[in-house]
């Protein structure tokens, strides 16, 4: 049996994990896993005590994208019977901020399909921007693709706080997956958030035919973007996708991702995302031993537990909303 609790105590003395050890917990026996748990729940402690960050998605444009991501309903190769709409006017985005509000959510996320924004999208995603933060005391993530130095600078300017644009897999896994853009054209959009002064947000999606060793790699590649916020999506497979019919993960392994992400990146907002429900289903409660974050109410085309039931969960766990001020927020 592997003590777990000695490789939480190297990792809270600032040691990295080897490779060795990563895959030791991806390959965890089950009936280890409680052990596994609390080990990552030490590292998750130290960084983030008994909090939980909530976070809302608006999904303001669906549908129409050129791109040719396998994983997603929106792409120009889904046959998926999705809502297909243009960019929501200025008005319905601020209505969205009003719902967040209502939910708690400490970060709403402002996203939309597509390559990346319009000078129009654009123009319409700052000026919501700024006039939620006239209202709102929350912080707000935008997520519209690839950016340019300049559009990272505009949407500073207005007052966002995170952009997101998720890695999603390895650099090696990469091409598997879409090739309408390169690994690097989604690392070099990171870059432009942080050089604009806007906290970075990159995450992952797992359970996508990627070896275990892909897996690892999307940590550490994380770890050495110093991405603030990590969401680990697990893949919810959808009718007319490319990977319509994938199937691959069990809730047992989720929670070994989760915790391999929280060794790998103690320091960091680790937020169980989309296919939360799906994929970890009656273990979902146990995602937020390693994990400090979740989404409520619904993602971008598929529907999401709802907010009541999640702050229920919080509640039972003996978890408390972490809803502090934008401006005290990394």
């Amino acid at each position: 049996m592997y003590d777990w609790k000695v490789l939480a105590e190297k990792v809270l003395q600032g040691e990295e994990i080897l490779d060795s050890e990563a895959l030791s917990v991806l390959e965890c026996p089950d009936d280890e896993l409680l052990d596994l748990l609390a080990a990552a729940y030490l590292v998750r402690k130290r960084y983030y005590g008994n909090k939980v960050k909530l976070n809302m998605i608006i999904n303001t444009k669906s549908g129409f994208c050129p791109e040719n991501c396998g994983y997603c309903a929106q792409s120009r190769d889904s046959k998926a019977p999705i809502q297909k709409y243009r960019m929501m006017e200025k008005e319905q985005i601020i209505e969205g901020a009003e719902q967040a509000h209502k939910l708690k959510s400490g970060t709403y996320c402002i996203v939309a399909s597509g390559r990346g924004p319009s000078r129009r999208e654009l123009e319409i995603v700052t000026s919501a921007v700024e006039e939620i933060k006239s209202k709102y005391d929350m912080k707000i993530c935008a997520c519209l693709g690839l950016l340019k130095p300049e559009q990272a600078q505009q949407l500073k300017t207005a007052g966002v706080d995170r952009y997101n644009n998720n890695i999603n897999t390895s650099a090696n896994h990469h091409d598997n997956i879409t090739t309408s853009h390169s690994y690097s054209d989604r690392v070099s959009t990171v870059n432009h958030a942080k050089e604009a002064g806007i906290s970075p947000c990159s995450g992952v999606i797992v359970g996508m035919k990627e070896t275990k060793q892909d897996v690892i790699d999307m940590a550490r590649a994380l770890k050495a973007l110093d991405a603030d916020s990590i969401p680990v999506n697990f893949l919810h497979a959808i009718d007319g996708t490319l990977l319509e019919g994938t199937d691959e993960l069990t809730p047992t392994y989720c929670l070994k991702v989760l915790c391999l992400f929280r060794f790998i990146n103690p320091t960091k907002e680790i937020r169980v995302s989309g296919g939360r429900e799906v994929n970890l289903r009656s273990l979902q409660p146990f995602g937020l031993y390693p994990a400090n974050s979740i989404f409520v109410g619904d993602y971008l085309t598929t529907a999401g537990q709802e907010g009541t039931k999640d702050h229920q969960m919080l509640r039972d766990l003996g978890f408390e909303v972490d809803y502090v001020k934008a401006e005290e927020q990394v």
